[in-house]
């Protein structure tokens, strides 16, 4: 079997254990597979994350253990020559929102979401094609750059339900989902590239994703505030010249298309590289994207650079709490009185990045925070788009996270850094949130912006 990805970080597992079922095909993929040893974690319903699945539908056939257990099985023959491309692992994956739970919350980490792409990539070779609708959506960086100009689109699509059907049928997108809105004008098209501030100032790197760019660009620019006013020289990262803006290869990767995933992932570590060789801290805003410098570029076959990037990726907070805990870091926040009610994303919380939003949040003086105790919002990037998943997100949201923002005072800042848990809460609770760094800028007030 030739995977797509590399798993030798896997090569040396179950070595001299009798006890570890590795499957007779897939080489370290299948030593990946065998990590899940049926401790049934993943089969729980307390608060936490995983198995987001497990705990809206309350069926095995939808936790970590059995979609492990199932892959195994596939190579071990059990489901024909093509396991791939039959229904038993199409089944066992469909429902996986890929939310890293069970990396950090197993006992043995089993990293389900890297399994299922592989299993999906897989999928793609032995069925020869892609669909549409799963192209479309892997390639949302490369056509962002023209959602300005079909907004129009959108809006009518959403209110006239004929049409919403229509999309449903032709594409397999939820009717009942609303459209992500692009933004009349992209952050980098006007952003300078390296942001300058008075004196002898630390530098840092920007990385404004493809959602920041295109979708929220306010929140790139709130980002870029908060670091200029804590006397930060940013340099904005940008491709060579010429070249559409870097992208993670997080659209790519979710959708099992591994090969145009490196290419993108290729493309961010040569942008970053002068940087990262510089010891200069590489910034980012939506989890999903930055972390993906942090975790899935170890699988990608990229080389020995990835290491230094992913040790210098770091989100807002991540960043702004080690400065803190430095006696570096130079914001002064007004007091704030008022209350936020703030959301983690899944790979902020698989990845430890929590923490980090306290210490930040816990700076701004008489600001009460209170974090909610969700699983996954059920938005998940595109899953919450797909028609046949559509049902599941909401009852995902309706869990914990809906409930808990309805019940927030009109008055409550709501935070939520991934773009996907921002759009769950606008169409399943009618409230929009913010980004930290929005929030964060709030705090510090017009006079400080002044002296920027």
């Amino acid at each position: 079997m030739k995977t797509r990805l590399d798993w030798s970080a896997y090569d040396s597992y179950g070595q001299g254990d009798a006890y570890a079922h590795i499957p007779a095909e897939g080489g370290a993929y299948g030593k990946a597979a065998a990590v899940c040893i049926g401790n049934r974690q993943c089969q729980r319903e307390e608060k936490g994350v995983m198995c987001p699945s497990y705990r809206v539908t309350h069926d095995e056939a939808h936790s970590t253990q059995h979609r492990a257990a199932t892959l195994k099985a596939a190579l071990n023959g059990e489901y024909g020559v093509q396991p791939f491309i039959g229904p038993e692992l199409e089944a066992a994956m469909a429902l996986c929102v890929g939310c890293k739970g069970c990396k950090r919350e197993c006992p043995n980490g089993v990293d389900m979401a890297l399994l299922r792409t592989e299993a999906l990539a897989q999928r793609w070779a032995g069925l020869g094609k892609i669909p549409l609708r799963e192209r479309l959506m892997a390639h949302l960086p490369r056509l962002a750059h023209y959602f300005r100009f079909f907004g129009w689109f959108g809006v009518l699509r959403d209110n006239l339900p004929l049409l919403a059907k229509a999309m449903e049928r032709w594409l397999g997108i939820a009717a009942r989902r609303s459209l992500p809105r692009a933004s009349s004008r992209d952050f980098l098209s006007s952003a300078p590239v390296a942001a300058t501030v008075p004196g002898n100032a630390r530098e840092v790197v920007l990385l404004v994703d493809t959602f920041s760019n295109h979708f929220d660009p306010q929140i790139a620019q709130a980002a870029l505030e908060v670091l200029q006013a804590g006397g930060y020289m940013v340099h904005v990262a940008r491709p060579a010249d010429g070249e559409r803006p870097l992208c993670c290869g997080r659209t790519f990767l979710s959708n099992g298309m591994i090969e145009e995933a490196r290419k993108e992932a290729a493309r961010m570590v040569d942008a970053l590289w002068p940087f990262v060789e510089r010891g200069l801290p590489v910034i980012g805003l939506e989890p999903s994207c930055l972390l993906m410098l942090r975790d899935e570029y170890y699988a990608l076959g990229l080389g020995e650079r990835v290491a230094a990037v992913a040790k210098s990726a770091l989100l807002l907070e991540e960043f702004l709490a080690r400065e803190a805990d430095a006696k570096r870091l130079n914001l002064n926040f007004k007091v704030v009185p008022g209350q936020v009610l703030v959301h983690g994303h899944c790979h902020q919380k698989a990845f430890g990045a929590m923490k980090a939003m306290r210490k930040v949040l816990g700076l701004v003086p008489q600001l009460q925070v209170e974090f909610i105790e969700a699983s996954c919002c059920g938005m998940a990037g595109a899953f919450g788009l797909e028609a046949e998943h559509y049902e599941v997100s909401m009852q995902m949201g309706e869990l914990s996270l809906l409930p808990q923002v309805r019940a927030a005072s009109a008055d409550t800042l709501l935070i939520a850094n991934g773009t996907s848990c921002r759009h769950q809460i606008r169409d399943g609770a009618a409230r929009e949130s913010q980004h930290l760094a929005q929030v964060l800028r709030k705090a510090l007030g017009e006079q400080q912006k002044e002296t920027v």
